[in-house]
This record gives C-alpha cells, structure tokens and sequence, in this order.
C-alpha cells in the first residue's frame, strides 16, 4: 500500500511539474528595442504575422501607446537601464495627466528592476483608460500573469498575443495569458 502512495505521489509532483513548466516555460528569446527619439518595437521575427497594430483618436495617445510598449519590451529584456530610457521618452508624452507622468518619472529614476515592475504595473493600471477609450482601429492585447507579486498577479498591454511577460523576463518569458483584446 505504502508504494502504490508513494508512486502515486511521485505521479502527482510530476504531473505539477510538467503543467508549471508549460504554462511558465523558460524561454529566452528577446524582443528587440530601440530607444531613441524614433523609437520602434519589433516583435520577434517569427512572429511578424501576429504584430497588431492599434490605432488611436489622438496622436499624443499613440505615442504614449509606442512608448508603453518599448518599456514593456525593456522590462521583458530585464534591461533596467533601457527601461530608464524608455520612461524618458514617455514621460514627455503625457502631457496632463500629473498622476501618470509622476510614475513614469519614478522609472526613470531607479535603476532596481522589481522597483521598476511594480511601478510598471501601476502605470499600467493608469494607462489603462486612456487606451481603451481612444483605439479606434487594430487591437490591443491584455495580458495577465497570475504569479507577479507574489501572487497577486499584474496585468500588462502588449501588441502580439503571444506572451512575454515583463514581470519575470527571461525567467518565465512566456507566463501568462490573454486577458482581454481591446478593439
């Protein structure tokens, strides 16, 4: 009785463990960035054919919407400096809205990487608003990963479905899950 448990249980940690590293895996590919005032996200080559373009009412909005996305893409790459740089850029953006250029210019402040994910992920939670209410074209994906801070979970926005998760980079490049397609 005590070996069927005991192999019964081995079955149970395996079978964790393989669902974890699926729906977590640890895959290092990066998306590429460039942090200069033509600032471009590229997504990966082999994904090229999922890049979603998104389109806004305003330009102040799509310019906030590149830069988010280069921060993003900063964070997946655990790059605290290009973060900093690319917070530079947005802060610029945001012309009005005092509660959002003040997170942003917190990031360009601090170089600690998990200081910078979570205001990343309050940024997100400010930005928000300002996305769904003028897309007017293409698509926005909203992502989720259910183990950011400490289980607590962080959303982000991103321009392809396939995830890359900010919150862990390379650690778990692809946790997470598609929360929501704003249109």
């Amino acid at each position: 009785m005590k070996q069927i448990m005991k192999r019964n249980g081995y079955a149970t940690l395996v079978a964790i463990a393989v669902l974890t590293l699926t729906s977590c895996g640890n895959e290092k590919k990066k998306q590429a960035v460039e942090t200069d005032a033509t600032t471009v996200v590229e997504a990966e080559k082999d994904n090229a054919m999922d890049l979603a373009e998104a389109s806004f009412s305003n330009e102040m909005t799509g310019n906030v919407y590149q830069n988010y996305l280069m921060l993003r893409t900063a964070l997946v790459n655990s790059d605290a400096s290009d973060v900093q740089k690319a917070a530079g850029n947005l802060v610029g953006n945001l012309n009005e809205d005092e509660a959002m250029k003040t997170i942003v210019q917190q990031l360009t402040e601090t170089d600690d990487l998990e200081k910078q994910r979570q205001l990343f992920s309050d940024f997100t939670a400010q930005v928000e608003p300002l996305f769904k209410d003028n897309i007017t074209e293409g698509a926005i994906y909203k992502q989720f990963c259910p183990m950011a801070f400490n289980g607590d979970g962080g959303y982000w926005f991103s321009n392809v479905e396939q995830i890359r998760n900010p919150y862990y980079g390379d650690k778990m490049l692809k946790c997470g899950e598609v929360a929501e397609t704003i249109q």
